[in-house]
């Protein structure tokens, strides 16, 4: 599973946002698929762009990270490599074209966790829960001060 880091909790929550408010979506356009816009979002490339970079090597998103190589200059391997720096996981990516990691899909009920890797609504809603999922476990990481709470009942003198 993914670093959970506030960059890319945020760009999970933009790109859904994006697609909900209609963002180009097309699940065959390596550009404008489910990790297509997420790759938008983390990359700042176009759609259009991360398609003509993803072209230059064969097949699709799967495929693409079967072969990364994090020393290879092919820029679909750089596109990657950002996605990997936010704190995606290359299995991550993977789980993200066909909607399918199952930690993400536990915060479902029963009957709403057969997502259509296809269709926007459903990739809107697993990017939601999936940023939702992060943020937790991002929290459960943070710890705050204990305070010695008589010190602070004592009166200050300066």
């Amino acid at each position: 599973m993914a670093r959970p880091t506030p960059e890319l909790i945020d760009a999970l929550r933009r790109t859904a946002r994006n697609l909900k408010n209609g963002a180009p979506y097309q699940w065959g356009h390596m550009g404008g698929c489910n990790c297509g816009n997420l790759a938008q979002e983390l990359t700042k490339l176009s759609k259009d762009q991360i398609h003509r970079y993803a072209m230059q090597r064969y097949g699709d998103w799967n495929e693409q990270v079967d072969d990364y190589c994090p020393t290879s200059t092919l820029p679909v391997d750089l596109v990657i490599s950002e996605m990997l720096s936010a704190g995606l996981m290359l299995e991550d990516i993977k789980h993200l074209e066909k909607l399918d990691d199952r930690a993400v899909l536990m915060r479902f009920p029963v009957e709403e966790r057969f997502l259509k890797h296809n269709v926007r609504d459903d990739v809107v809603a697993y990017m939601n829960a999936w940023a939702d999922l992060l943020e937790e476990q991002l929290l459960e990481k943070i710890t705050l001060p204990v305070f010695n709470l008589e010190l602070i009942d004592q009166e200050v003198v300066y």
